[in-house]
């Protein structure tokens, strides 16, 4: 089992730059695959980018381009790197993970995740 915590959300004016991290307990980290969705207010949770174990990445594509999804096992942290943010980024973030003995797959469906953060609120301002 895994815990997830996020950090790294605030106010950015359009244009600007966050990078979210997301912090895993737990000595396992390394066998997780990771992913990011948000969820703005009165909107459906949606899928943002995700990450293998083997570094294979997906996007949305209402963030390609633009966002970046890495990983650091010695940390145990995930991260989220957004630049050229727009208001329509506008939403809490979430981290979640599921451990996974297929290094190369991705994860991009709310249901594949068993683990989650609690949230980060991002708010891009125009």
């Amino acid at each position: 089992q895994v815990q997830l915590v996020e950090s790294g959300g605030g106010l950015v004016q359009a244009g600007g730059s966050l990078r979210l991290s997301c912090a895993a307990s737990g000595r396992t980290f390394s066998n997780y695959a990771m992913g990011w969705f948000r969820q703005a207010p009165g909107k459906e949770r949606e899928f943002v980018a995700a990450l293998s174990l083997a570094g294979n990445k997906y996007y949305a594509d209402s963030v390609k381009g633009r966002f970046t999804i890495s990983r650091d096992n010695a940390k145990n942290t995930v991260y989220l790197q957004m630049n050229s943010l727009k208001p329509e980024d506008t939403a809490v973030y979430y981290c979640a993970a599921r451990s996974t003995y297929n290094s190369g797959r991705y994860y991009i469906s709310l249901n594949d995740y068993p683990y989650w953060g609690q949230g980060t609120q991002v708010t891009v301002s125009s």
